[in-house]
């Protein structure tokens, strides 16, 4: 076994890799950016090494640096875990040349399957079904066009790098295909250098299972059966289980030799994903799938493969690499009960998902029986845009999918995250939803049952405001009665800000605040016992409530509200009122303008693209006018709710 070993890597996975890594003896080194210096990993790993600035491009994908790193460590090994550098071929043959053992398959093997073009041409080759497309080299506009025209509307763009729907883009008809082939190879080039995409068939309703197989060095090939990774939003996994509801012994029987055949044809070492894409519906055919990609790599959602066989996949990695023979036979291998994954992320349902970033306050992860949690951050942590916004996976392991799953729904209600906003409670909606449930599961089905899941705008939880205006008033009153001595005019100018209450009675007023930014009217009591709010007529519910120096959240069924008193916070609302004021919903690069100064827009317009955790958002013009200000260019970073534009409304038609 290996004495050392170098993780390429940061976040959840860094961490997880160091826990099997110490189980066997091995000597942990970290690599962080500086936007990762105080990060969980650093502090675990036996020792860490900075290998440069935030972006990733300088720091977690720059081969060169991390292979001085492995010499002046005497790494024995890399890990490259997954994402970044870990299905880059140029990574295992720098470590070959380096003397490093590369923890993953053959750089010959990773050429061969890890772009999507190659891999489906390979597959058509070994008679394998795929989906029908184009996988070639010729990236000419205009041909692809064509090849889109002959495939059928709608059509996938894929990039044939990378995964995690980055450079992907559904096309309904011809007079999209330029502008989206354009969106998703800038998005390829930005995620994995390189811009190249290929094209598919859209497949109406279609199931996602993937198939976990292990190879070693002496010839030895198995599968772990499979995963159902259908619960997806923009092609990005939300909800992972193993195994796929559904599935018939002769279906499972048939993917997995498929994906071990998959494996041999390369030459596979290694763990690695072979991804299916199968017929919508509650059950399986087995002539109803076909291949989709090979990931040469670990997968996210390992973990839930992990709960049912009882394995460390790790372990198994870090053996196979060392040039041991895997340690079970397919025969050996067990299925045990079912297990669900839910990521966490750092990202906000009501406004379309955006990232978001800030200074995690408190976090509480769930702890029980069946309950594992796989993490890289902590109370303290500051989550930044520089990398993917998840922050947490939350896996439940029980006897039958439908314990699993009630696990899994226990678990997210006691999962408290205040600082960034998080899909806490979307993810609760989704363990409950009557079509997940009852397996009836595919890969559309968010986006068409995202109101019900909480994935659209809702009213704000006054009640839960009312219980924040009570706490920063009653924080207020105990400043006053410290301060009781203070002058009288500084006394009165804050009295006069709160409506002039006393300090003692029961005096009732209104007092202006702000929840989730928007102003708005609480009706406030002084009783003997402190404080009382009401907000549009509702009383303060019981909930956690986090103050901070100018402000407080309030938590209540995974949601969060901000809340401030009038004069304690300056928050800026003009994005919210309708008005031609743009701002930035998210911390981002201004990746892209597409109006100028003086130019007359009209409403839904776009505007300019933003940048942030690797993906694009377009920003549209919210009424009709006149650009009167551009207050950003190309390149700029701009912070959340940064002012970016402002447009003067146009003057009314007149009727003759």
């Amino acid at each position: 076994m290996f004495r050392s070993v170098l993780i390429a890597n940061r976040g959840e996975i860094a961490v997880r890799i160091i826990r099997t890594a110490r189980s066997l003896g091995i000597r942990t080194i970290a690599v962080y950016s500086e936007a990762d210096r105080d990060a969980m990993h650093v502090r675990l790993a036996d020792e860490a090494h900075a290998i440069g600035p935030a972006p990733a491009r300088d720091s977690y994908l720059n081969i060169d640096r991390l292979m001085e790193v492995a010499r002046a460590a005497k790494a024995e090994c890399l890990h490259p875990g997954y994402g970044f550098l870990s299905e880059r071929a140029e990574l295992a043959e720098a470590c070959a040349a380096a003397g490093v053992v590369f923890v993953g398959p053959p750089a010959a093997a990773m050429r061969a399957m890890g772009l999507k073009s190659a891999a489906k041409a390979l597959m058509v080759k070994a008679r394998v079904p795929v989906v029908p497309g184009y996988h070639g080299d010729n990236q000419e506009p205009k041909f692809l066009r064509q090849k889109a025209y002959e495939i059928g509307y709608p059509v996938l763009i894929k990039a044939i790098a990378g995964g995690g729907g980055r450079g992907m883009r559904r096309v309904e008809k011809a007079l999209e295909f330029e502008a989206a082939r354009e969106g998703a190879a800038r998005e390829a080039e930005s995620s994995f250098g390189d811009a190249r995409v290929m094209l598919e068939k859209y497949v109406e309703r279609p199931r996602h299972v993937e198939v976990q197989i292990f190879a070693d060095t002496h010839g030895n090939v198995v599968h772990l059966y499979e995963r159902d990774c259908s619960l997806q939003r923009r092609h990005q996994k939300v909800i992972e289980e193993a195994p796929a509801p559904g599935i018939s012994p002769e279906v499972r029987e048939a993917m997995g030799r498929a994906a071990v055949e998959a494996a041999r044809a390369v030459g596979y070492q290694g763990a690695g994903t072979v991804e299916f894409l199968a017929e919508g519906g509650a059950e399986l055919k087995p002539d109803g799938f076909w291949f989709l990609e090979m990931n040469t790599r670990l997968q996210v959602e390992h973990p839930v493969t992990e709960a049912v066989t009882g394995l460390d996949l790790v372990e198994w990695q870090f053996r196979v690499a060392a040039g041991e023979k895997l340690p079970l036979k397919q025969s050996e291998i067990r299925l045990d009960g079912h297990a669900v994954e839910a990521r966490l992320y750092a990202e906000d349902p009501e406004r379309g998902f955006l990232p978001s970033i800030g200074r995690v306050h408190v976090l509480q992860l769930p702890v029980g029986e069946g309950i594992r949690v796989d993490t890289g951050i902590e109370s303290g942590a500051e989550v930044t845009p520089h990398y993917d916004p998840m922050l947490a996976k939350i896996i439940a392991h029980g006897r039958s999918r439908e314990a699993a799953f009630n696990r899994l729904a226990k678990a997210l209600a006691e999962t408290v995250v205040i600082g960034p906003r998080t899909n806490v409670a979307f993810l609760r909606a989704l363990a409950f939803s009557p079509d997940v449930r009852q397996g009836r599961v595919d890969t559309g089905l968010i986006e068409r049952e995202l109101h019900s899941l909480g994935g659209t705008p809702k009213p704000a939880d006054h009640a839960a405001a009312a219980r924040a205006v009570e706490r920063l008033l009653a924080r207020e009153q105990s400043r006053l009665s410290a301060r009781a001595n203070a002058r009288t005019n500084e006394r009165q100018n804050v009295w006069d800000t709160f409506g002039s209450f006393s300090l003692a009675g029961t005096v009732e007023t209104g007092i202006t605040v702000t929840v989730d930014g928007e102003r708005t009217s609480a009706l406030i009591s002084f009783e003997a016992d402190g404080p009382k709010a009401r907000i549009n007529g509702e009383r303060a519910a019981d909930c956690l409530v986090v103050e901070l120096p100018a402000a407080a959240i309030a938590w209540r069924n995974g949601k969060q509200t901000w809340v401030a008193l009038a004069d304690s916070m300056a928050v800026d609302v003009e994005h919210l009122d309708g008005s031609g004021i743009v701002t930035a919903p998210m911390h981002g690069k201004v990746l892209s303008l597409d109006v100028a100064k003086g130019e007359a827009v009209k409403k839904g317009q776009p505007l300019l693209v933003l940048e942030a955790m690797k993906m694009e958002h377009a920003l549209t013009a919210p009424i009709d006018g006149e650009i009167v200000e551009l207050l950003v260019r190309v390149g700029d970073q701009v912070a959340e709710r940064a002012k970016l534009l402002v447009i003067t409304p146009a003057e009314p038609a007149v009727a003759k």
